[in-house]
């Protein structure tokens, strides 16, 4: 009985398949770079701070995200165990830097609710910023990874059973809610740090099915009426599980994800609807 989503049954059978015959998310790892263009996200940035409101460029784009998964909830699913479940939440995984720290940042979660607006996004980043940058110690991440490097030898032993444990669907919510490797999205902002995007991998461990890694903006050539112009864009890096759902879906559902980012006033007010993955049948039991 997972505690973070529902086994899925009558998927598509390929991808049922697929999950035996790819048994690690390494094995079926899909990479994707998405160019954004960043001139309607400026403006739009640029317009709400001269209405008095601050929001940030990962507001813009998480929340994007989120109302992508609204539409498209196959993008929150993940295999373990040759399994393919739906989660019943949605997290992110973050690093933020510790002030005075140089390169030392700390990593936990952020959870969101799928009708969230960029406002709603925006409150949660910040406050999840704050928590964890000016009390690290309190990081239910950094707890745990104190605990197994509190006794000698207690890494070597405790992994494996937190791998076995989750294998079988016997990790603690306590367990998951601290772990940085159980989250519907990683997300990092390379370009923070001045450095290009990347392909980041999905970690075997946990249930990890999509990464984002932002880079340095650069410009991308476009036709505009007959001639090639140069366009100023946000490059990111994703890599994804492709077990989850097609690689067709994927494509409309990151088009759809562009779109919005490209008319970002559209994330000011709640999703007109809430797409429900077509594989959990209501009051279904997590398995």
């Amino acid at each position: 009985m997972r505690k973070d989503g529902y086994k899925l049954k009558g998927a598509d059978p390929m991808y049922t398949v697929a999950a035996h015959i790819m048994k690690r998310r390494s094995d079926a790892m899909n990479m994707i770079t998405i160019d954004i263009p960043q001139k309607p996200m400026h403006d739009y940035l640029n317009k709400k701070r001269k209405e008095g409101v601050r929001l940030s460029h990962l507001s813009l784009i998480l929340a994007a995200y989120i109302r992508t998964v609204a539409k498209y909830p196959e993008l929150n699913r993940f295999v373990v165990n040759k399994r393919i479940y739906a989660r019943n939440e949605l997290a992110v995984g973050m690093v933020v830097l510790t002030p005075g720290s140089g390169s030392h940042g700390t990593m936990s979660k952020a959870y969101f609710e799928i009708d969230d607006t960029i406002f709603d996004v925006n409150k949660k980043i910040n406050d999840y910023i704050e928590v964890n940058r000016n009390s690290p110690a309190d990081n239910k991440t950094e707890k745990i990874i104190s605990s197994l490097l509190s006794i000698p030898g207690l890494l070597s032993v405790g992994v494996p059973i937190l791998m076995w444990m989750d294998k079988h669907g016997l990790l603690p919510k306590s367990i998951i809610d601290a772990s940085p490797f159980h989250m519907s999205l990683g997300i990092t902002n390379l370009a923070s740090i001045k450095t290009n995007h990347i392909y980041h991998h999905c970690y075997d461990f946990g249930t990890t099915s999509i990464f984002i890694a932002m880079g340095n903006p650069r410009e991308i050539a476009k036709t505009v009426n007959d001639e090639v112009a140069l366009e100023r864009c946000i490059p990111m890096g994703v890599t994804m599980d492709e077990r989850i759902c097609s690689g067709a879906y994927f494509a409309i559902a990151f088009r759809y994800f562009k779109k919005l980012l490209e008319n970002p006033e559209v994330l000011e007010e709640k999703p007109d609807e809430i797409v429900p993955d077509p594989n959990v049948k209501k009051n279904r039991k997590k398995a």
